[in-house]
C-alpha cells in the first residue's frame, strides 16, 4: 500500500496542478528519502509531465532530469495552493515560483526519491526489473503464464506479489483477484491450468481498472494528491473481510498467511 490504483490516483490528481510549475525553493527536512541525485537541480526547471510505471510515479522536468518518487507503504505526494503548516513527517517539500508547493510526506519514511537522467531510469533497480502491469497493451494470458512457470512451486498469491512477475499488485488487489479468479490463494503456481491463468489475466485488468475509478483503497495512510481518501474499500470482496460472509455464496471469509502476509480468502469460492 499504496499500490497500482492509489499510485495511479495520485498521477491523475496531480497532473492538471504541477504540470508547468517550477521549484523556486526546494526544503529537505529528512535526507534519508533521497535515494540518489542533488534536489537542487531541479530549481527553476518546469514541470512537464507525470508517468507511472507500476508503484513507482515518474515526474519529467526539463533538460531531460526525472524525479522517480516510491511511496512504499505509508508515503504521500500532497499539493497544497496556500503556504499551511506542514503535515507531520514531511521530509521534502518542493515551494513553487508560482505559488503552492508539493509536499513528500511519510510517517514510517520507507519512501524514496531518485533525481536521474530519464537514460538513467534503467539504473534504478526496482524500477528496471519490472514486469509488465495488467494495464499494459502487451500484457496477455501468455505473457502471464511464461514469468509464473519461474515460480512453479510457490504459492500463487506469493508469486504474484513479486513485481518481477505482474507489476503493480500489492496485498489488497492480489487477495481480490484471486477471489475474482475462484483461486485459493495457496494453490501452488505449477499446478494452476492454463485456462485458469487465463481468468487471472482477464480479471486483473478489470480489478485495476475498478479500482482507479473509485480513486483506489484508503483504509488509514493512503489519500490522493489533494488529500483526499479513495472509495474501492466499500466494494472489496474478501480484503479485511475475515469473519464476514461472503457476498456470493454466504460462507464466512478466512484469514491465513501467505509468504508471511495477511490474505483474506471464501472456501467455498476458493477451494483447496
Amino acid at each position: 500500500m499504496p499500490e497500482l490504483p492509489e499510485v495511479e490516483t495520485v498521477r491523475r490528481s496531480l497532473l492538471p496542478l504541477i504540470v508547468g510549475q517550477k521549484p523556486r525553493r526546494i526544503e529537505i527536512f529528512n535526507e534519508s528519502v533521497v535515494a540518489c541525485g542533488d534536489l537542487a537541480d531541479l530549481l527553476g526547471l518546469e514541470i512537464m509531465d507525470i508517468g507511472r510505471r507500476g508503484k513507482y510515479l515518474i515526474i519529467y522536468f526539463e533538460k531531460e532530469l526525472t524525479l522517480v518518487v516510491h511511496l512504499r507503504m505509508t508515503g504521500r505526494l500532497l499539493w497544497r495552493e496556500q503556504p499551511l503548516p506542514l503535515p507531520k513527517h514531511s521530509h521534502v517539500v518542493f515551494r513553487m515560483e508560482q505559488g503552492g508547493e508539493l509536499v513528500f510526506a511519510d510517517v514510517r519514511r520507507f519512501g524514496r526519491l531518485w533525481l536521474v537522467p530519464q537514460s538513467g531510469l534503467k539504473e534504478i533497480s526496482g524500477l528496471c526489473k519490472l514486469a509488465l502491469e495488467p494495464l499494459d497493451e502487451g500484457f496477455s494470458s501468455e505473457n502471464l503464464q511464461q514469468n509464473l512457470q519461474r515460480h512453479k512451486k510457490a504459492p500463487i498469491k506469493a508469486v504474484l506479489l513479486d513485481q518481477t512477475v505482474v507489476a503493480g499488485l500489492g496485498n489488497i488487489y492480489v487477495d481480490e483477484v484471486l477471489f475474482a479468479a475462484k483461486l485459493n490463494p495457496m494453490r501452488l503456481t505449477g499446478n494452476l491450468t492454463e485456462s485458469e491463468i487465463a481468468v487471472l489475466a482477464e480479471v486483473m485488468p478489470q480489478i485495476l481498472a475498478y479500482a482507479i475509478e473509485k480513486r483506489g483503497t484508503t483504509f488509514r495512510d493512503y489519500v490522493d494528491g489533494n488529500n483526499q481518501s479513495g472509495t474501492y474499500q466499500d466494494f472489496l470482496k474478501v480484503f479485511h473481510k475475515e469473519g464476514e460472509k461472503c457476498s456470493v455464496c454466504g460462507t464466512v471469509i478466512l484469514k491465513t498467511k501467505v509468504g508471511g502476509r495477511s490474505t483474506f480468502y471464501c472456501p467455498n469460492c476458493q477451494p483447496k
